[in-house]
């Protein structure tokens, strides 16, 4: 009889968030432990020493329990009409995540080895001043705003560790995210704002042409896509080199599209407006983008625009309803 495995520890960091809660709740299903990081994000210095303690807790879990270790990076605020100091703090936060990692490591291969790290990144920040979508993995990157330029400095971190280390690490450029636990206090997210404005009765200001092109992506799907890339991109990522994956829902919708099919879903056009903004300019108006690495983890269903605009209403609701 063969002895039952050490299940799989996963540090997240950023659970709270919209990605980081979706990533908890994924790799909850596949049985596996999940830390949750418990960082103060509104100090440098004690954000550091947090984000070192958590570093710590998943070392001491996996030294004591066995079997591999996962961080999920799914950290940031930030968004495109941030500031450059704030977004500069969001990389330092992970660059000093990645070092405590790495100084725990030391010398144990063989512990760096049953590990691997998942850094979120932005296909609208990496590609915002690109050319000729769809953009692909072998698109150099275009940034356009302080937003994309973090974005790209945080995959320099990665990169940098990965070839410090013997540890699988995965950047993911994710394309426009939503779903239910959006935080609406920030300027992002136009499909929990169309929602909100649903279930409020209000308007909505919208800055961007409506024949502007984005991937909406689930945010369930997603968590999914990244657990299964942590689980497997040891098989195939080079030694050394991050492994850059574009997870996306790879179709592209006009904002016109988008508000005919929540005019469909709901059975009333939203109030939306259209308005201008100086952080407009650094939005591009086509984002379309096709993978070319690893194409084999794109292959499986994805929620539906329609079905993911209705359960994020719905949470929205449930949101509403209880502070009201």
């Amino acid at each position: 009889m063969t002895a039952p495995q050490s299940p799989t520890t996963i540090l997240v960091v950023g659970a709270g968030g919209l990605l980081g809660a979706a990533v908890g709740r994924a790799a909850a299903r596949r049985d596996q432990q999940v830390l949750a990081a418990r960082v103060c994000w509104k100090d440098p210095t004690t954000a550091g020493a947090d984000l070192r303690r958590a570093v710590t807790r998943l070392f001491d879990r996996v030294e004591r329990a066995g079997g591999p270790w996962r961080l999920a990076w799914c950290a940031g605020a930030g968004v495109t009409g941030s500031s450059p100091e704030a977004l500069d703090g969001e990389v330092d936060s992970l660059r000093v995540t990645l070092t405590a990692v790495n100084d725990r490591l030391g010398s144990d291969t063989y512990l760096a080895r049953r590990g691997c790290v998942f850094v979120a990144s932005s296909v609208g920040g990496i590609h915002g001043g690109g050319a000729e979508p769809p953009f692909t993995e072998r698109h150099p990157p275009s940034p356009t705003s302080p937003y994309g330029r973090a974005k790209l400095a945080g995959e320099q971190v990665a990169s940098e560790f990965a070839q410090r280390t013997p540890v699988t690490t995965v950047i993911g450029r994710i394309t426009n995210l939503y779903g239910p636990g959006q935080n609406l206090d920030k300027p992002q997210g136009l499909i929990s704002h169309l929602c909100r404005a649903h279930l409020t009765r209000n308007s909505l200001s919208v800055y961007v042409p409506l024949d502007t092109i984005r991937d909406y992506l689930f945010v369930d799907d997603c968590a999914d896509m990244i657990c299964d890339a942590l689980a497997g991109a040891a098989d195939i990522a080079e030694p050394a080199t991050p492994l850059v994956k574009i997870l996306a829902a790879h179709q592209g919708v006009t904002i016109g599209t988008l508000l005919g099919e929540f005019r469909r879903v709901f059975k009333r056009s939203p109030l939306v407006v259209l308005g201008s903004s100086d952080s407009a300019r650094f939005q591009s108006p086509d984002l379309r983008v096709r993978s070319v690495v690893w194409p084999e983890l794109d292959h499986r269903p994805l929620t539906s625009l329609p079905s993911g605009l209705a359960a994020t209403a719905e949470d929205l609701f449930r949101t509403v309803k209880g502070a009201g």
